[in-house]
This record gives structure tokens, sequence and C-alpha cells, in this order.
């Protein structure tokens, strides 16, 4: 489990770095699994005094408040100290938050304020939101997923984010990252979050096997890099290794043979061919052969 101190610093890091915002904000609300939930908390570092206090507020259930000190064990006796809570990973303090607090408080990491006070106020200001919609028109975007109390249909009694996939992390009990709930019924997205949730790309080696490896050996076919003869065949061999670092070195990239996140980039953003026929006369085999393999096409040799 992340301290809250950890998290800061990931937040710092990847503004730093000018990572997209969908990305920075899934990774942060990710960072912080395993977080305790405390009804009406937003943010606070876990404490027996501020789990107290909220354990404490006139507003807070009757079983949220004794949930709220039995996860504590100073507030239910069983130790004298935080010293050991698994809420206090490496001597650092996590936070606290509801559902609805941490939905907010990872958004305002990010700039993006949400109002209301709740679920159910926050779903119904209409200045939150970017687009909103029922659960069956869920778009593949970082957005915010919302149940409906079963018995108040104006009532929304849960949220959390959708982070594409079929995944969703929220905090009930503690933040989880889980399959998207079948409780959910509403999504929304919150302004200044639009954008599509991004693909990421596994990192490939010899030994892989599957999809991602036949698309890269697509790519690198299309891109004029030699695999016969075995062609896209979904298996990271030799050939696929030999053809992978020689797309390195024409790409400036640490020749390993390894397709990691800035291999992928470079692959997937380099254009397709652009053919030319070309006539050299007197030109060696070794140098015909390395021109092929670097710009593609096919070579003629005329007796």
């Amino acid at each position: 489990m992340n301290s809250a101190k950890q998290v800061d610093l990931l937040v710092a890091d990847l503004k730093s770095k000018g990572f997209p915002k969908v990305e920075a904000i899934i990774k942060t609300a990710e960072a912080c699994v395993g977080w305790s939930y405390v009804w009406g908390a937003g943010g606070a570092l876990c404490t027996p005094s501020k789990r107290e206090y909220y354990a404490n507020r006139s507003s807070c259930p009757s079983g949220e408040a004794e949930q709220t000190r039995k996860k504590c064990q100073v507030l239910n006796g069983s130790k004298s100290a935080c010293h050991g809570c698994k809420y206090l990973p490496n001597g650092e303090r996590t936070e606290i938050d509801d559902c609805w607090g941490f939905v907010k408080n990872v958004l305002q990491r990010y700039g993006i304020n949400l109002a209301g006070y709740g679920c159910t106020s926050g779903w119904n200001t209409k200045s939150n939101w970017a687009e909103q919609g029922e659960i069956k028109t869920l778009p593949e975007k970082l957005c915010c997923v919302f149940w409906t109390d079963k018995n108040n249909p104006k009532v929304k009694s849960h949220i959390g984010f959708y982070i594409g996939n079929g995944m969703m992390v929220h905090c009930s009990g503690e933040v989880k990252r889980e399959k998207l709930s079948a409780k959910c019924t509403h999504w929304a997205i919150p302004k200044g979050l639009d954008g599509d949730i991004p693909v990421t790309f596994p990192t490939l080696r010899k030994g892989s096997k599957g999809e991602y490896v036949t698309l890269l050996q697509t790519k690198l076919i299309q891109l004029g890099y030699d695999l016969a003869p075995y062609g896209a065949d979904g298996a990271y061999g030799n050939k696929t290794l030999e053809a992978v670092k020689y797309f390195q070195r024409d790409h400036d990239l640490t020749a390993d043979g390894i397709t990691g996140a800035k291999t992928w980039e470079a692959i997937l953003n380099s254009g397709g061919q652009t053919l030319y026929t070309v006539t050299i006369p007197h030109l060696g085999q070794s140098v015909a052969d390395e021109i092929v393999r670097k710009y593609g096409g096919v070579m003629v040799a005329e007796g």
C-alpha cells in the first residue's frame, strides 16, 4: 500500500513528465488502492483523532461510526498506538475518504473541482459534467460511474472511476480496483477531463506470444523489416528479436531487442512506406541487402 506522501510524489512526477491528464488520474487512483473508507472524509490523513472526528459528526450514521472506530487499532482498543497498522505503511500515513471524497480528492490534484456535498448533489450539479448518460452507453473514456438507490431513483448512492477495459477504482470499505460493478447505473465525464483512455501495450521480448506480438510483427513488416520465413506468426523468436534490434538502431533507441514503451511509441508513430524506384549501378550485394532491410522494397538484380 502506498502512503499519502508516496502518492503526492507520484502526482508531482507525472506532472513534471507531462503525462496526459487522463492517464495521470488513472495512475493516481490506482496508487490509492488499500486506503480506508471513512464516511464523510475526503483526503484527511488517517489518524485516530481524525477518525474519531468523523465518527462523532452528527450526520454520521451509527453503523458507519462503528466501522470507522472498528478499523482503527487505537480506537478499537487492540493497541495503544498506530505502529504496525496496515494503514501506516513504512511508518507513513495514508488518507481516509468516502466514495465521493475519494473521487473529488483525486480530481482536485489535477485542477478539476467537483461541486456538491455527495453523490446525489454532485450528479445533479450539471456544471460538473461535460457529458452524462446511462450505463448502457458507457464510453471507453475515463469517467465517473454512479449507483442509483434501488428504493429511490432520485438518489445516487455511490461513485467511482471507470478506468477502461471493464475495470473501475472506487472507495467502498477501502479503495479497490476491480471489475465494473453490475450495480452501476450512470456515468458522467467531469469537465476538463474529456479524452480516450490510453491503450497500454505490454513489454514484449524473446519468448513472448500472442496478439500483441502479431501486431508488432505486422508493423515491422509494413515498415520494411524482414521477418521471412515466419512472418507475423505471433511468436517472438530470433527473427523478430533481430528485426526489433534493427528498428531500434534505426531510431536511435537502445538496441536490446525488447519492445517496451519507447519502442512501441516509435513503431506506432512510424508511417507507412513511400515506394520509389532507384537504379544504383555497381552496387555490392551486402550494401543492397542493407538498403532493402532499412528502407523496404525489393532489390532486382540485372545480369
